[in-house]
């Protein structure tokens, strides 16, 4: 048994911003950061990266990470979820002959992600949790939020109206970097939640969604701005 692999979900084929996974970001391919960090924090017996493209392979490998098996043809298509990807990369191991104790799910387009995080996480599984999650929170409380009905802005929740943004509880949601779990509870639950899953708190400069390429060049800007790099 092993204790813990980090696995970078990198399907080609991306629409929104082509080849995303291996766009240069800040200097280098956006997949490497996450490649990186992983090698960096010491704490995976393997680092390997789940992929249908030969591209995307060829890089991950350059920066040190292992291909041992290309995706399958169910886990490669646009209707296939995270959650197939894991259980297959987890069985095809397992066929294999190695199991792990825990791994990592690791996204490709995640530069914000360090080695000190991953550190932080797996200290949180090692002490009891099934499953880490890091989040931050949302910077206006979405109970204050507006909706638009028949063409006017009322108060999704109108109880809140009159209540100060302090008196209400803080809402979290998911930074899009990594979950870390062990691998029996995961295989073994129903839900997208283990029964112990606990947060790892992220600030915002940390966190940055990358969906389009607005977000990408607003990625960029706060990257720089963490690690002093010139702006060109």
């Amino acid at each position: 048994m092993y204790k813990c692999i980090a696995i970078i979900t990198a399907r080609g084929g991306s629409k929104r911003i082509p080849k995303k996974n291996i766009k240069e970001f800040c200097g280098k391919p956006i997949i490497a950061y996450s490649i990186e960090a992983a090698m960096e924090s010491g704490v995976f017996d393997e680092v390997m990266v789940s992929t249908d493209s030969e591209e995307i392979a060829d890089v991950a490998r350059r920066y040190g990470a292992v291909i041992p098996f290309y995706r399958s043809e169910e886990t490669s298509n646009d209707f296939a979820s995270t959650d197939d990807v894991l259980h297959e990369v987890i069985e095809r191991y397992e066929n294999m002959g190695k199991q792990f104790e825990s791994f990592c799910c690791i996204y490709p387009t995640a530069p914000f992600i360090s080695a000190d995080r991953l550190k932080e996480a797996y200290s949180l599984i090692d002490q009891g949790a099934d499953e880490v999650i890091p989040v931050v929170k949302y910077d206006y409380p979405p109970q204050r939020s507006f909706v638009i009905r028949d063409g006017n802005i009322v108060f999704q929740y109108p109880e809140n109206e009159y209540k100060r943004s302090q008196d209400l509880e803080p809402i979290y949601h998911d930074s899009g970097q990594f979950y870390f779990l062990k691998t029996k509870e995961y295989c073994s639950k129903k839900s997208l939640l283990c029964k112990k899953t606990v947060p790892l708190v992220l600030t915002d400069m940390e966190v940055q969604d990358i969906d389009t390429i607005e977000d990408w060049n607003m990625a960029e800007l706060k990257y720089k701005i963490l690690n002093n790099m010139k702006f060109d």
